[in-house]
């Protein structure tokens, strides 16, 4: 039977790793004739039909202060207990409209449920998943137990209950071999590992129109070499050492192009790698065009370029990140058959580098053979020919589609028994028509299943419900 499958979390939107992996699954699902509905605080989803709640949104002001109160502090006041609380309130009563309005047999939470951005939204998920019996995967990208800030702070009654919850109608899925330990360690839940995918089976389709234009964005000269860094500017993605790399190439043609845009974790990295760059005189760029997710199918913000568009571009790419739970942008750079550095974080070096994949790797610092050995793939097109398609190869093993389907198949199985058809490969199909939008200063609802919700205000808020 085709489901009706809801999405949730803080945001889909823009090319973080959560928000990309989430539109993967919900192309495997639609392939298969099943219809996918989308709640956050920020969406660009397009043809989906969606429920935007903005106070489900991480940066969230209200949410903001909450986490500005318990995070890095032991004690928590009475009054911040109370905001949670209220807000807990107020997005599990749009939990349960969204279920009620699109008629849901499945939810899908994205990391909601796992690192807590927003406490308020994991205890409303929490409950309504508890009242509702409603079958349930979670998807779990990043624990709080794996980031030092969340080592200090004063919600861990609500992190025992929620981030995640053990709960019989939920199935859990962890992107690494690490976080299924921890994971079973710490709770005592069981989980699925889903690593992160993409469609190897079938080739990138590749925009020339688009391509063309990100190149002219960036002024870049017909024998510019392109370094691309394809990630957000973020700490831990340790863009320094992609400096390094260029530095130590000392080829004026080298270019570093960072694709992302900075501002999750704050500018001042950013700021700090643009003086890195000049004191080693690196010509650095940042992309300035908005990136965009390119499984979204609707229309996009204006200028806007998906990622399919930036890597055909690259004549190498750089990920030398300090911690992943997986890493998107290794794989991308893989099915775009492009050569690559890696620096061996933890996941890397169990769960990837055993499969044999061919690589320039670094191990915490850039070493001259590892130079030596960009410089002899940028050099030479049979090397880099022969690196890229033994890591295609590889990567069609073992990261694919096919891979995604086995996977959700096993959890669908412990959901739903018999009564849902395996995934399988075929056409895409059309997603349901319509979309509910919730606008923090007008909202109207026309019916709340049998319960009344009328004269609700938030009391954080000020917004106020009708019927």
């Amino acid at each position: 039977m085709p489901l009706n499958i809801g999405f949730v979390s803080t945001r889909f939107s823009g090319t973080d790793g959560v928000t990309l992996e989430s539109s993967k699954w919900a192309e495997v699902f639609q392939q298969n004739g099943h219809h996918c509905f989308w709640f956050a605080g920020e969406l660009d989803r397009g043809n989906g039909s969606r429920y935007l709640v903005r106070e489900a949104h991480f940066q969230d002001p209200v949410n903001r202060w909450i986490n500005q109160e318990v995070v890095g502090r032991k004690e928590r006041k009475p009054s911040i207990t109370q905001a949670i609380h209220e807000q807990r309130a107020f997005l599990k009563e749009h939990l349960h409209i969204f279920i009620q309005r699109f008629g849901l047999q499945l939810l899908i939470v994205q990391n909601a449920l796992t690192i807590p951005m927003h406490v308020p939204l994991g205890l409303a998920l929490t409950e309504t998943i508890a009242e509702t019996q409603i079958p349930t995967i979670c998807h779990h990208h990043d624990f709080y137990w794996e980031r030092v800030r969340f080592s200090v702070n004063a919600v861990n009654d609500y992190l025992r209950m929620a981030f995640p919850p053990h709960l019989p109608n939920i199935q859990h899925a962890v992107i690494n071999s690490e976080a299924r330990e921890q994971l079973a360690l710490r709770t005592g839940i069981t989980s699925v590992i889903v690593p992160n995918v993409l469609d190897f089976e079938t080739p990138p389709r590749i925009d020339d129109e688009g391509t063309h234009r990100f190149r002219q964005s960036l002024d870049l000269q017909p024998d510019d070499i392109m370094i691309l860094q394809p990630t957000r500017i973020v700490r831990r993605k340790g863009i320094e050492h992609a400096i390094e790399l260029v530095k130590a190439l000392n080829d004026p043609r080298c270019k570093l192009i960072i694709s992302h845009e900075a501002g999750d974790e704050g500018f001042e990295y950013a700021e700090w790698l643009k003086d890195y760059a000049c004191e080693n005189q690196v010509d650095l760029r940042l992309v300035t065009t908005r990136i965009s997710d390119p499984w979204h199918s609707g229309p996009r913000e204006a200028p806007s370029l998906s990622l399919w568009d930036v890597y055909p571009h690259a004549d190498f790419i750089t990920f030398p990140s300090l911690y992943e739970g997986f890493g998107n942008a290794f794989l991308e750079a893989i099915y775009f058959r492009k050569p690559l550095l890696v620096n061996r974080y933890a996941t890397f070096v169990r769960d990837i580098e055993p499969l044999g994949f061919d690589l320039a790797v670094m191990d915490g610092y850039l070493s001259k053979q590892t130079v030596q050995l960009v410089r002899e793939v940028l050099s030479s097109r049979d090397r880099r020919t022969q690196m890229v398609d033994t890591n295609y190869a590889i990567a069609q093993r073992h990261y694919s589609y096919r891979r995604l389907r086995e996977r959700l198949n096993l959890m669908l199985a412990g959901l739903f028994g018999d009564a849902v058809v395996p995934l399988q490969q075929g056409p895409p199909d059309a997603e349901a028509d319509g979309f509910l939008t919730i606008d923090p200063l007008q909202v109207v609802f026309k019916r709340f299943s049998n319960r009344d919700c009328a004269g609700r205000t938030n009391p954080l808020t000020g917004l106020r419900h009708e019927i």
